[in-house]
């Protein structure tokens, strides 16, 4: 334990996860059971007031050996199910999510530091997610191939096996669900493993889906631990198939390579500078409230944050100037709130990463248009808080207009025409997510087709739907974890041949 005061929501954790968990006890979710780490103590912080709300130990590799056991046999029961009844206890993962949403959206609220208005939406689409994936698993079927032959070729989509999924910190229960749902979908078992500073809903999640009926016991588990030692143990078991992760670009490759060694391929869902492109002929007034929910959404924490504010020359200053005023009056605050629309960033580390690149900026000449530190009124509450910041003034190849802050900081970049503008957005390695602002429906698909993105969107921003395939371009990723082509992701396509002629030509070899 690090000797860090007791946070005053330690208890109203305790309670929720006495709910949730068996015993309330925090520990790896395996084959129904809480089993206690081996390794070193951590700590779970409270983003809202740095106090402690609880200490558990680190997995390590006896308990992952345990998870990786109970998934291989669980995934051959799974498999060997209908379709039909796959789908009815993924139906059944979702009823059990809607039924302890309230708790669950709160659980991830004092963990985690959203605020409570996003929590709540967030926890219902995981509910969505499920239900979704419950209506393909009867509907993932292969191809008869018309081959010159005499033979009937036709493929088979088959799971991997045993998956395991590395989420990030900043949507643990949403990003838990985004993964799993389909990777059960395709036919295999997960091993998940979220991130070890915010890993309490995504365990009960793996408790739920444990008990949903129809489930075998052990498809799902669920480690508490950190990436170097109980992540690293997963990656490199002998028994994982396929390895997903969700985060940072850094962390992506080091994981990507991990499984490459073993031969096992990856899915990488990573970082972004997203460009956020508004024209002069477009409805400022919700272009405007567009760029706010791009950047401030999620205290910025999203990996496709709007962070680049790309405006044409004509209206820079004055589009600038009603952003500032509108970023000033966003309500920050206690993510218990409900008024609350921006809450405490997760982490110090990355509280103080962010002032850190802020401060940079600054010194190297850009205006800090809004914002630039926490709020006055937050000061002593000990929360990690930072305000919406816009930064105005800077370079296209400065560090904050290029590498990902993951925070509410927004920076802001003039152009003068439409080949300038998609010029500009394309200009770092990134390519996950970006948006632009016309009246001008041929200029809206021309520049969505110019964005190197996975996703586009044209007079909005961050509309996501399970339905719809996500994933990035360049740094930022490859796979999709979304929609039908995340089901191909998690399967392998097997080419099966049938000879169907009564007397098939022999071209080689005898009868002896």
């Amino acid at each position: 334990m690090s000797g860090t005061p007791h946070s005053p929501a330690a208890d109203r954790v305790a309670a929720l996860l006495a709910d949730l968990l068996p015993g309330g006890r925090i520990g790896s979710v395996v084959a129904g059971e809480v089993l206690a780490g081996t390794g070193a103590a951590l700590d779970l912080v409270n983003p809202a007031d740095g106090g402690v709300l609880a200490t558990f130990a680190d997995a390590g590799p006896s308990v992952v050996d345990a998870a990786m056991a109970a998934a291989r046999d669980a995934q051959r029961a799974w498999w060997g199910m209908s379709a039909a009844a796959r789908g009815r206890a993924l139906w059944a993962v979702a009823a059990l999510v809607r039924q302890h949403a309230g708790a669950l959206a709160e659980l991830e609220t004092l963990s985690a530091g959203k605020p409570i208005r996003d929590t709540r939406g967030e926890v219902a689409k995981v509910a969505e997610m499920f239900e979704y994936y419950a209506g393909w698993c009867d509907k993932l079927h292969g191809d008869v191939i018309p081959v010159p032959s005499s033979h009937l070729n036709y493929t088979r989509h088959e799971p991997f096996g045993t998956v395991v999924q590395i989420t990030p910190w900043n949507a643990p229960i949403f990003t838990a669900g985004w993964q799993i749902a389909p990777a059960l979908c395709a036919g295999n078992a997960v091993v998940l493993k979220p991130s070890e500073l915010t890993p309490l809903t995504s365990l009960a999640l793996g408790l739920l889906c444990d008990r949903a009926e129809g489930m075998p016991r052990g498809l799902v588990s669920v480690l508490a631990g950190a990436g170097p030692t109980t992540g690293a143990a997963a990656v490199a078991h002998p028994d994982t198939r396929l390895v997903v992760f969700v985060g940072s670009a850094e962390a992506g490759a080091q994981i990507a390579a991990a499984a490459a060694r073993a031969i096992v391929p990856s899915v990488l869902e990573l970082g972004g500078k997203s460009a956020n492109i508004v024209f002069a002929d477009a409805d400022l007034d919700r272009a405007l409230i567009g760029a706010q929910a791009a950047i401030f959404g999620g205290a910025g924490q999203s990996c496709v944050a709007g962070s680049r504010l790309l405006v044409h020359r004509s209206i820079h200053a004055s589009f600038v100037e009603r952003l500032s005023h509108a970023a000033a009056r966003i309500p920050v605050g206690a993510p218990t709130d409900p008024a609350t629309q921006i809450g405490p960033i997760n982490n110090r580390r990355q509280r103080d990463k962010i002032a850190g690149m802020v401060e940079a900026a600054a010194s190297a000449g850009a205006t800090i248009a809004a914002g630039g530190s926490c709020p006055a009124s937050l000061r002593d509450t000990g929360g990690f808080y930072f305000g919406p910041t816009i930064v105005d003034g800077v370079a296209p190849d400065a560090a904050i207009a290029r590498e990902e802050v993951f925070g509410p900081v927004l920076t802001v970049l003039p152009f003068d025409g439409e080949d300038e503008a998609v010029a500009l957005a394309n200009g770092t390695p990134y390519g996950l997510a970006g948006a632009v602002w016309t009246g001008d429906g041929g200029r809206g698909h021309r520049v969505a087709a110019a964005l190197r993105a996975g996703t586009v969107w044209v007079n909005g921003y961050k509309t996501i739907n399970v339905a719809s395939p996500f994933g990035g371009f360049g740094r930022s990723g490859f796979g999709r974890s979304s929609g039908r082509e995340a089901l191909m992701a998690y399967t392998q396509t097997k080419s099966v041949w049938v000879e169907t002629a009564a007397a098939p030509a022999v071209t080689f070899g005898y009868v002896g």
